[in-house]
């Protein structure tokens, strides 16, 4: 078990952000975090690589507590890509993503830091300046400095939000990849379709507390969907793979 978290509970500033929520994790597998807005799924991402505190409940990683774990080897264990866009640095965009392997000695374009360039579209901009591009191409450079990491635990907060269509499926594609090489995955996705399609299981949150967990049409009920986002959907399958469309808004006093 890569990644394991019990009855994990976060109070900020005297708001319990989150309540119980576990979840197990092996490497290989792609799990889904959903829910509306203010659910808690960037709050549970931060908590999984140690960067929210814990009022309750603990995280360990490969059966070692996460807390246990020093700088440098969390470094390598865990690639974490938040969901800012922003980038600081004046570098070339193969600079930038380089930095992802400094937690292994030295940020250099080595064959890891190709293989992300390559995945996420990036080999014709590897030149530009990462100020002069795009919010969505941003947004594809720090997928793929957390990609160039290549650790065995890849945290994603909405990798695909700022992408276009065809951008969307191959960063889907790109995170499927590394979990089917071996690495756990872990990203919050809106996209229901997208949930569907790449993750294989879904955790879905409402007011931070987990309502459900299990595979995508496990999840993805009409009945849970409607619980959780207040909407109907329209859903069905296509080639063998679900997909779910947000309909209508629940009419009020429904």
């Amino acid at each position: 078990m890569i990644l394991a978290a019990r009855d994990i509970a976060i109070v900020q500033g005297g708001a319990r952000l989150l309540s119980g929520v576990s979840l197990d994790l092996r490497g290989g597998e792609m799990l889904g975090l959903i829910g509306p807005n203010g659910a808690g799924k960037t709050t549970l991402l931060r908590a999984l690589c140690g960067l929210a505190p814990l009022a309750a409940g603990a995280v360990t990683y490969d059966g070692q507590p996460l807390a246990d774990l020093g700088a440098a080897a969390r470094g390598r264990s865990v690639a974490y890509l938040a969901q800012d866009g922003r980038i600081h640095w004046p570098l070339p965009v193969e600079e930038v993503v380089a930095l992802g392997r400094l937690p292994h000695g030295a940020a250099r374009i080595d064959a890891a830091v190709l293989r992300a360039l390559e995945a996420a579209d990036l080999l014709g901009l590897r030149s530009r300046a990462a100020g002069t591009l795009s919010g969505g191409e941003r947004a594809r450079v720090l997928l793929a400095r957390a990609l160039a990491v290549e650790a065995p635990l890849l945290l994603a907060d909405e990798p695909v939000a700022a992408l276009d269509p065809s951008h969307q499926l191959q960063m889907m594609e790109a995170l499927r990849a590394a979990a089917r090489g071996g690495a756990a995955v872990v990203v919050v996705l809106h996209d229901l379709t997208l949930a569907a399609r790449f993750c294989d299981r879904l955790l879905l949150l409402k007011a931070g507390r987990a309502i459900a967990e299990g595979r995508p049409a496990e999840v993805l009920t009409a009945g849970r969907v409607l619980d959780a986002y207040g909407v109907t959907v329209e859903s069905g399958v296509r080639d063998g793979e679900l997909y779910v469309i947000p309909w209508r808004r629940r009419e009020p006093g429904a």
